[in-house]
This record gives structure tokens, C-alpha cells and sequence, in this order.
């Protein structure tokens, strides 16, 4: 699995944390936006876990930003 072999990397596959610092905005304020779990999100912000495409689209749109923003360059 291409995300579990990243992780295994030590490389960090989403911006999302940033992204938030940057919008002034806190996991709690996104999991009520797209109605998860706060401790989901805070698995993405840590890279624990990875958001789908669709969810990734998803945030990028809620806090204006580009979905390129949200990912980390992977070379």
C-alpha cells in the first residue's frame, strides 16, 4: 500500500496541520465542518493517517485554499 510505504518512510504525506496554523483555524473547527471525528482529523494532521481525494477536496474548498496546498511533495 502506497501510503503505508511512505509512512514507513518517515515522510509526511499531508500539509494539514499547516494549512490550519495558517487559516487561523483548529482540528476541533474542520472535524465540524466535514463532520468527522476530531481525533480523525487529528490523525491526518500528525500523518497517521491520510484523508481520501474526496475529503481532501473536500477541506481545501472549506478553507480556501488550492487541494495542491494540502500535499506534501513527494520528490
Amino acid at each position: 500500500h502506497i501510503t503505508s510505504n511512505f509512512l514507513a518512510l518517515g515522510k509526511k504525506l499531508n500539509r494539514i496541520k499547516i494549512v490550519l496554523h495558517e487559516c487561523e483555524k483548529t482540528n476541533r473547527w474542520l472535524a465540524e465542518h466535514i463532520n468527522v471525528n476530531e481525533s480523525t482529523v487529528s490523525r491526518w494532521c500528525t500523518n497517521d493517517a491520510q484523508p481520501s481525494i474526496e475529503t481532501l477536496d473536500e477541506i481545501a474548498k472549506i478553507l480556501h485554499v488550492d487541494i495542491r496546498e494540502l500535499l506534501q511533495k513527494t520528490k
